[in-house]
């Protein structure tokens, strides 16, 4: 009993500690609880979630071990444990595990699904189609399943019986899981839209999107609310009022924009390279400055107070930024950092790392604002579930932008996603040359790069650059008034 409330407090002391900016004390307290705590135990799910939030992978994965560990397992542990593991670049070890269960719980529907989401990953869509339609195979009929095959697949005709099964199967799905209701029309309309069948898929986006919005909304005058502060006090005058860091250095190479933009495919670019180990949509650099509060200028300097005339926040910052990265890449080559929307605190991203360099990705807004709303994001972007969402976020990212490229000329390089796709060989070597890299001949094809990735643009990432998707956004047109009334207007 001891020990349990020990364990207690020294979690809450974490939170409590996290909660007042101080990284250093909370991940003592994590590290502690890991050298004294139980080896199995259902609090480890929290506090492996705890860990994953600021960023510190070794113990989050560890602490996800460990519940997967408590007894009795359960495959769904287990399952828990592995999407840590292949969330963080360790999926050898959780399908070295998964080749260790008898035959009998490798072919439960769950292992199925994720042996064929990692294939997925990995570029491996025969196997993967595999894994899932044997999972399809046998009950219970998993809407997810039937998701990641839609996903994966491209679909040629509206007789295809995959989408007759999935109409089939769209009623029966109950209203009390409205996010895997939402998941699974997605897919759907996938299915519809690659039959060129606009009305269909629309129709089943908005169902899904409706689904996710009512769980989540978007909080619209909050988000405009810090964009005004960034514009208004993030200048060069009060940037100069930062101190600079006594820590140096700088692997990343940073590529931001919407999502859906291009990033993805400048990601593949760049690690197609032999200086670079890998690269992902990492979330580390918030982790890192969380010092610094809210990311406001009036935070930002209030942190620096707190540390004092002798302390070195942002020096302390960019380490932590460093030894994160190191968790999750290793400790050698760049790595290209494509976390979304580091837009809004990029300004103290280019104090703490003073040699970083940015690479912009801009592309047409409907095309951008109809690929947003098609997508399924795994992580939630609540933006993203209503057209009129999408344009007032697309307009406050198109100021951030502005103020950021005018602040950073000589650091943030734009890309125009046409041009890129449209004449590679003009815009790579000048990608190259902004993040400090040598033109290399294999990075003109980064199709053939083998690589795990996770992001909605998974499929895309395996195909040659092309500009097939440029202004495929007309066919919706009469869909998206909204965005155009609360983009343009």
């Amino acid at each position: 009993m001891a020990h349990g409330m020990n364990a207690q407090s020294r979690v809450l002391e974490a939170i409590a500690a996290l909660q007042r900016g101080d990284r250093a004390a909370a991940l003592a307290l994590l590290q502690d609880e890991l050298r004294h705590g139980p080896p199995d135990g259902e609090r480890w799910r929290s506090i492996s979630q705890l860990a994953q939030n600021v960023g510190e992978i070794d113990v989050c994965i560890e602490a996800a071990r460990r519940y997967s560990r408590t007894q009795p397992m359960t495959v769904d542990r287990l399952l828990h444990y592995w999407g840590e593991l292949t969330a963080h670049g360790r999926h050898e070890i959780a399908l070295a595990e998964a080749a260790q269960l008898p035959s009998a719980a490798q072919s439960i529907n769950g292992v199925l699904h994720f042996l064929g989401t990692v294939a997925v990953q990995e570029g491996r869509f025969d196997q993967a189609e595999g894994y899932f339609r044997k999972a399809l195979s046998q009950p219970p009929e998993a809407a997810h399943t039937w998701f990641a095959l839609s996903m994966m697949k491209t679909f040629t005709s509206a007789d295809d019986p995959d989408i007759a099964a999935m109409e089939r199967l769209l009623p029966r799905l109950p209203d009390s899981d409205p996010l895997t209701k939402s998941r699974f029309l997605y897919g759907l309309a996938k299915a519809w839209h690659d039959v060129k069948e606009p009305d269909r898929a629309m129709a089943h986006y908005a169902r899904g999107a409706a689904l996710r919005r009512a769980a989540s909304p978007f909080d619209f005058p909050a988000m405009e609310r810090l964009a005004d502060d960034l514009i208004r006090n993030h200048t060069a005058e009060n940037l100069s009022r930062l101190t600079p860091p006594r820590v140096r250095g700088n692997r990343a190479i940073f590529v931001n924009g919407l999502p859906r933009s291009g990033t993805t495919l400048v990601e593949q670019i760049l690690t197609s390279h032999s200086a670079v180990s890998d690269g992902a949509e990492i979330n580390l650099v918030k982790a890192a400055l969380l010092a610094a509060g809210d990311m406001t200028m009036g935070a930002a300097l209030a942190a620096q107070q707190r540390a004092g005339a002798g302390g070195d926040p942002w020096g302390e910052a960019n380490g932590h930024y460093h030894r994160m990265l190191g968790m999750r890449f290793g400790h050698e080559g760049r790595v290209v950092d494509k976390t979304l929307l580091q837009s809004h605190f990029m300004g103290l991203l280019l104090h703490m790392l003073p040699e970083a360099r940015i690479i912009w990705m801009r592309r047409s807004a409907e095309d951008v604002a109809l690929s947003c709303y098609r997508t399924y994001f795994t992580a939630p972007v609540n933006w993203s579930w209503s057209f009129a969402d999408i344009g007032r976020m697309m307009r406050i990212e198109d100021r951030l932008y502005a103020h950021w490229a005018a602040l950073y000329p000589e650091r943030i390089l734009t890309v125009p996603y046409e041009e890129l796709a449209s004449d590679p060989t003009v815009w790579i070597p000048k990608i190259l040359d902004h993040a400090g890299l040598a033109m290399e001949p294999q990075v003109l094809e980064p199709h053939k790069t083998k690589r795990s990735v996770r992001t909605a643009s998974v499929a895309q990432v395996r195909a040659p650059i092309s500009a097939k998707s440029v202004g495929y956004s007309g066919a919706y047109a009469d869909h998206m008034t909204a965005f155009r009334d609360a983009y343009y207007g």
